[in-house]
């Protein structure tokens, strides 16, 4: 069961990534291994400084899209991580993922 959690993490960290590039003119992404509720865990923080997301719970939903793409980016990703916190300002987005080791 951890390597499938790995694994759908690792698929959650590429759609990111490739939206900080994509929307964010690149950025940076921290990688962590963290001990938090007595657990494990697997985080990767990316920051960008681009213009935002100007309605995340837009952006977040099933097939919108500002790239002519399916629009299951962000959305995809929160299902694919254990947690998922995403900040978005005019100044740039910062988004969390986490995934459960133990």
């Amino acid at each position: 069961m951890r390597q499938i959690r790995i694994t759908r993490f690792s698929t959650a960290i590429s759609e990111i990534a490739r939206n900080t590039v994509t929307h964010g003119g690149g950025g940076m992404m921290e990688l962590a291994h963290e001990a938090f509720d007595g657990r494990r865990w697997l985080t990767a923080t990316f920051t960008d400084s681009g213009a935002g997301i100007a309605d995340i719970e837009q952006a977040m939903s099933d097939g919108f899209s500002t790239a002519k793409s399916l629009g299951l980016g962000l959305g995809g990703a929160k299902r694919l991580a254990d947690a998922f916190e995403i900040e978005s300002t005019p100044q740039g987005t910062t988004v969390k993922l986490a995934c459960r080791l133990t």
